[in-house]
């Protein structure tokens, strides 16, 4: 081999190993492009769910008063207590009703037998007139002394039965089915209808009311479209539920009944009253709990909490173009979460399809590879 081949062979390989060099640096640069899990959207169906704090009140609180005076004798029931109408709660001690009953009875057995005597008296008289013996004054002198002896009888009848409604006062019974509240006497403690503290309160808890304020707003979004007057608004409203203070649910749906006609101007907010059957005492009169208000959208837009992040105030979402690349969009949801989704009001449509993750660190116009997932699986738990 000459001298001129060689050098001819040697700048061969040089411009080989050089192009060789360079196609490695080039992919060695180009950028990856990574794959995110996105959706095509499509109208969705869910359940929003607001909660309001609410305070529970029996559907009657009865104030329990001694209708005589006396000494509390026997107290039948402790704080707390479950009793029925009629059940006796307290005993009171007052000995000159029954005294007032013995001298009804004793009143009673003396005009029976003034009665008797003015009959007697009668009948012995009766006979004499008509016989011309005496005169007819003394036959209706008779007579009405008769008619005065059966009107004390009755006199004494009436001061018994008096009496005994007075001996009854003396045992104080519940009016309703309810529970016992705080009991502030003891025994022998002095009691009248006058006593400031009631002997104690009686709720009735077969049903019981929950308390709560919603704001203007909130009103007119539940209640816009459910027709005409306010008796039809609150009729067509859903059924709302209960969240006992521990966080479980209670297990009766209630009904929203009245809404107050004014509006508090100082909070902007209007009381609300929903009634929920307690068959079982569950609930008792005072508690904290939160009322649960249904409300259904059909077909909306709905998305994963985990495709938004938010910047300055905002709330964004990621769509991929056609070209494959990202695209921030500024979104409106309602205040409403259903679960772990938003309701997306503005920014989004049918048919857009959207990053589902990662989103936050995820540069505009940035080429992505689709994973596009079902909405059977992205929506597995709205279901």
């Amino acid at each position: 081999m000459n001298k001129q081949s060689f050098l001819s062979i040697l700048a061969a390989s040089i411009v080989i190993a050089s192009c060789g060099k360079n196609d490695k640096s080039a992919q060695a640069g180009a950028p990856q492009i990574k794959e995110y899990k996105t959706v095509t959207l499509q109208p969705e169906s869910a359940t929003l769910n607001s909660d309001f704090p609410a305070s529970i009140q029996g559907q009657q609180n009865i104030e329990i008063r001694p209708r005589v005076e006396g000494y509390i004798d026997k107290i039948f029931v402790d704080e707390g207590a479950v009793v029925k109408a009629g059940q006796p709660l307290f005993k009171i001690s007052a000995p000159e009703y029954e005294q007032q009953v013995r001298t009804a009875t004793a009143s009673i057995k003396s005009a029976q037998a003034d009665l008797s005597a003015a009959k007697l008296a009668v009948n012995k008289v009766k006979p004499l007139v008509e016989k011309g013996i005496i005169s007819k004054y003394d036959l209706e002198s008779a007579q009405y002394t008769y008619e005065s002896a059966q009107a004390a009888l009755a006199q004494a009848n009436a001061a018994l039965v008096n009496a005994k409604v007075n001996l009854g006062y003396t045992t104080v019974t519940s009016p309703v089915n309810g529970v016992v509240g705080s009991i502030p006497f003891r025994l022998g403690s002095l009691v009248s209808s006058n006593t400031a503290e009631p002997l104690t309160t009686v709720s009735s808890i077969g049903n019981v009311y929950a308390y709560f304020a919603m704001n203007e707003k909130t009103l007119l979004n539940f209640t816009k479209d459910a027709g005409a007057s306010l008796n039809q608004k609150l009729k067509n409203m859903p059924a709302v539920s209960l969240v006992l203070s521990d966080g479980s649910a209670y297990d009766q749906k209630g009904h929203i009944e009245t809404v107050n006609g004014l509006i508090n101007t100082e909070t902007g907010t209007v009381n609300v009253r929903a009634r929920f059957p307690n068959p079982k005492g569950i609930i008792r009169s005072g508690s904290s709990t939160t009322v649960r208000i249904p409300k259904e959208v059909k077909d909306g837009i709905i998305i994963p909490q985990s495709a938004t992040f938010e910047l300055q105030d905002k709330m964004f979402a990621v769509v991929l173009g056609k070209d494959g690349k990202t695209k921030n969009v500024n979104i409106t949801v309602l205040e409403n979460t259903a679960g772990n989704y938003y309701v997306v009001t503005n920014g989004l449509q049918a048919g857009d399809q959207i990053v589902l993750e990662g989103v936050a660190s995820l540069k505009e116009g940035t080429e992505i590879k689709a994973q596009n997932q079902s909405p059977e699986t992205v929506y597995a738990d709205l279901k």
